[in-house]
């Protein structure tokens, strides 16, 4: 069963689990650090059009690791050249989920800089290129879950 690290139910019963369902398990707390972090920044503003993508990435089993190495190595530069800002990334504490999973969030200008974002990343030839190199011994991700998301108007503002 998959435990998060502040709660002791069994919060996951599946890799299967629903992307609501996830959102719902996730603790508060553990995404307080991000929304202070996002908060204290200037284009968090209330009035602001900055959304927040939560990225639930499920890989086949025994490729967390590439997948890992890919964003350190080279994704996480690609988004920030498209516009995307990394706000944090986690990995599970407990499996089955802390071998086959990686969440992540990124701020947007807007939704639909967002789609323009993630358009150009994607027919970016660099991305193919690394994509491609890091697959050579087969798909490393499986499955993809994306959550938009605006701040509060009483998100903690540090």
């Amino acid at each position: 069963m998959f435990h998060l690290a502040l709660g002791s139910s069994n919060l996951l019963e599946s890799p299967a689990m629903k992307r609501r369902t996830l959102l719902q398990s996730l603790p508060a707390i553990g995404l307080l650090p991000t929304a202070a972090w996002a908060a204290s920044q200037p284009s968090a503003d209330p009035t602001s059009t900055t959304v927040y993508e939560l990225r639930v990435y499920h890989t086949f089993e025994g490729k967390l690791d590439d997948l890992l190495k890919r964003f350190r190595e080279h994704t996480t530069k690609l988004f920030e050249k498209h516009g995307m800002k990394n706000v944090a990334y986690w990995t599970p504490l407990d499996e089955p989920a802390k071998s086959t999973t990686l969440i992540y969030v990124l701020a947007h200008p807007s939704r639909e800089a967002a789609a323009v974002n993630w358009k150009a990343f994607q027919d970016d030839p660099d991305w193919k290129a690394v994509r491609d190199k890091s697959e050579e011994n087969g798909k490393i991700v499986e499955k993809v879950d994306s959550t938009f998301m605006v701040l509060t108007d009483f998100s903690p503002a540090k």
